[in-house]
């Protein structure tokens, strides 16, 4: 087991960051690429539909789906020294799945009628699981580009582990489906509707289909299906590849989540699909952690006191202490609620893996400064800062 998330980033090329959605995972992500950059590795950190402030956060404009390099003047204008090298891209869905086609398709002719079929832009699209399997397998195409020493992906936010994790094998699963398989033998090979090659229930759904669609639609998606068809054999080696990278052990798992009871459960769920899988499960990152705040150590009598000496002539003093201590209280509420928690987290997940935890920030995420400071909890160069409201 690491003794720290930089152990984890030292030993592995590649870090993925997972996790259900508002826990503050692309975040960790980029605050992770970022300790490991100043520290002297060339990083790319790569993306899922991130929110504009974390393009201000690393000092861009936007996000896009094009390497961008975060140039080294904004890390000296924060005062952080950079000896590595940070990049930064989003994830692009469609483009990624064309490139896969062109890859894996038998011809340049083929894979150009696949890419220009109205059906083919819907699925590449909008398909569920697309965008899980795309951020696979664009990991894959960059896993071993020498530009880079370490690769930090966040994924998709999702609150089903199966989402990600049975991407490669549903996706490949369609390209071999027996729906797919009675389209190819409805069809002719030139696309032509061939009523005599199915039964005669079939021939009748096809015949009700033309009238409201045109044959013409038909034919469109038969020729869809017949091409992509034809990719069965390298789709689903690749996926099979893609499946096998996220076992290796390049590969680290980071599993992020908050303490609210709901995100703690997903959390374990997570962890433990991670295990069924043949996946590491690294670590666990608890973010917006309250810390427990200590109780005053003067008497109630000597704070009404001290305030009332700083407090105008109208303003009661025993009510101003009393109202402080019921926030003092109920922030100290918040900081149990969130210890227990992080500790049936602890209890259920066992052993195996690293519990870091972030706390509760006085201010937003908003440049490469905070940034690195959420870096410097991850990776354990501060803790137990408390923090007040």
């Amino acid at each position: 087991m690491p003794s720290s998330l930089r152990d984890v980033l030292d030993s592995h090329r590649v870090v993925v960051c997972v996790g259900s959605g508002g826990v503050g995972k692309t975040t960790t992500a980029a605050s992770l690429a970022l300790h490991a950059a100043m520290h002297g590795r060339r990083v790319l950190c790569l993306t899922i539909d991130p929110a504009k402030r974390l393009a201000n956060s690393l000092g861009l404009n936007e996000m896009t789906t094009e390497e961008q390099v975060v140039p080294k003047t904004l890390f000296d204008a924060q005062g952080l020294a950079m000896r590595g090298a940070l990049s930064a891209m989003m994830l692009d869905t469609k483009r990624t799945f064309d490139e896969l086609v062109r890859r894996t398709a038998s011809s340049p002719e083929r894979a150009e009628r696949i890419l220009g079929n109205k059906l083919y832009q819907y699925i590449s699209t909008s398909l569920a699981g697309t965008q899980e399997y795309m951020a696979m397998e664009k990991l894959h195409a960059v896993k071993n580009d020498p530009r880079y020493d370490l690769i930090v992906l966040d994924t998709p936010p999702t609150s089903n582990a199966l989402d990600f994790l049975d991407a490669p094998e549903r996706l490949a699963g369609l390209v071999d489906s027996p729906a797919m398989r009675w389209f190819v033998q409805a069809f002719e090979g030139a696309g032509k509707l061939s009523l005599n090659l199915v039964g005669k229930g079939a021939a009748f759904l096809l015949r009700g289909l033309s009238k409201f669609t045109g044959t013409g639609f038909l034919e469109e998606v038969a020729a869809f299906i017949t091409d992509f068809n034809d990719l069965f054999g390298g789709f689903r080696a690749r996926a099979q590849e893609v499946a096998n990278d996220f076992r290796s052990a390049e590969v680290a798992f980071v599993i992020v989540t908050s303490p609210a009871p709901l995100a703690i459960e997903e959390a374990i769920y997570f962890g433990e699909r991670l295990a069924e899988a043949g996946m590491r499960r690294d670590a666990f990152v608890i973010n917006q952690v309250h810390q427990l705040i200590a109780e005053p150590s003067a008497p109630t009598s000597q704070l009404e006191a001290e305030a009332k000496a700083h407090l105008p002539e109208d303003v009661d003093a025993a009510k101003m202490v009393a109202r402080m201590r019921r926030a003092l209280d109920d922030a100290r509420l918040r900081a149990v609620a969130d210890r227990l928690e992080a500790d049936r987290l602890k209890n259920r997940s066992g052993k195996d893996a690293l519990y870091v935890e972030v706390p509760v920030l006085e201010h937003d995420v908003h440049d490469l400064g905070s940034l690195a400071r959420v870096a410097s909890y991850l990776v354990g160069e501060r803790q137990n800062e408390v923090v007040t409201h």
